[in-house]
C-alpha cells in the first residue's frame, strides 16, 4: 500500500485529466465525453490564452467537478500574491505557482481554500536540459529542495515527477501533497515532450496523490473507456 495512502483523498479524484485542449468549447466537449469517468481536471495556459477560462471554471464546478488550475505564476510577488487571491471564491482546489521563495511565500499567503503546489522541474526536462540551464546539481536534488522550501513558505505540495516522487515521500512525509504528471500509461510510452515519465502503478507506489493524464485519455478512441480503465488500475493500488 503506498503512503499517500494515509491521505484522504477519494480514490476516483487521483486522476486528474488535463484539458490541454485549443478552446473551452472543445474542453466542454471532452468533459461532456467523459462523463462519470472523471471528477477532476486540470485547466493550463493554452485554455487561459483561448479565453473563456473563468466561465469554464465555474461551468465545471458547477457539475461538481474538481479543478486544477495549472497557470504557474510567476512574476513579482506582490503580482502573484494578487494573482492568488483573484482565485478566491473560484472553487479551485490546485492552483501551481513557480517562482524563489519571495514568490512562493506571497501565494501561500492568499491561497484561501486552494492549494498551492510549487512547480520543482518540469518533467519535459532531463539533466541534459539541467546542465544547459546552469544548474549544478542533479534533478532530484533540485526537486527536493524545492520541495522542502515549498513546505516551510507555507505551500501545501509540489508538481513533479514520478522519479522523484519516492524520495519526496521518504524525505518530507505525508504533510506533502504530490501531485504527479507526464504519466504514460502503457509499457510502450510514446516519444513527445515528456522526458522523465512513469506508468500508474509506479507513480502511486512511489509516494503520488494524484496524478495527470492528457494526451493517453483524450486521444484514445474511446476516453470514456480509457478513464474508467485508469480509474480501476488506481483503484487496484489502493486495494479498492
Amino acid at each position: 500500500m503506498p503512503s499517500a495512502a494515509s491521505k484522504t483523498i477519494p480514490v476516483r479524484d487521483r486522476l486528474i485529466v488535463a484539458l490541454d485542449l485549443p478552446d473551452a468549447d472543445a474542453a466542454r466537449r471532452t468533459v461532456e465525453r467523459l462523463g462519470d469517468s472523471v471528477g477532476f481536471y486540470k485547466m493550463g495556459l493554452e485554455l487561459f490564452m483561448a479565453g473563456g477560462y473563468f466561465e469554464l471554471l465555474d461551468w465545471l464546478t458547477g457539475r461538481g467537478k474538481k479543478v486544477f488550475v495549472d497557470l504557474k505564476f510567476f512574476d513579482v510577488p506582490a503580482t502573484v500574491r494578487a494573482a492568488v487571491r483573484n482565485l478566491r471564491g473560484r472553487g479551485a482546489s490546485l492552483a501551481t505557482v513557480h517562482g524563489n521563495d519571495a514568490v512562493l511565500e506571497a501565494a501561500a499567503a492568499e491561497k484561501g481554500d486552494t492549494k498551492i503546489l510549487a512547480v520543482t522541474v518540469l518533467t519535459s526536462l532531463d539533466q541534459g536540459d539541467m546542465d544547459d540551464l546552469g544548474f549544478q546539481a542533479d534533478i532530484a536534488s533540485v526537486v527536493l529542495s524545492r520541495a522542502r522550501r515549498a513546505l516551510d513558505l507555507g505551500c501545501d505540495g509540489v508538481v513533479s515527477s514520478g522519479l522523484e516522487a519516492e524520495r519526496l515521500r521518504t524525505r518530507l512525509g505525508d504533510r506533502l501533497l504530490i501531485v504527479v504528471p507526464g504519466i504514460r500509461p502503457g509499457l510502450n510510452r510514446p516519444v513527445d515532450d515528456q522526458k522523465r515519465t512513469v506508468d500508474v502503478e509506479e507513480a502511486f507506489k512511489k509516494g503520488a496523490d494524484h496524478i495527470v493524464i492528457g494526451r493517453p485519455i483524450r486521444d484514445a478512441a474511446d476516453p470514456a473507456a480509457a478513464a474508467e480503465d485508469i480509474q480501476r488500475r488506481i483503484a487496484a493500488v489502493f486495494g479498492e
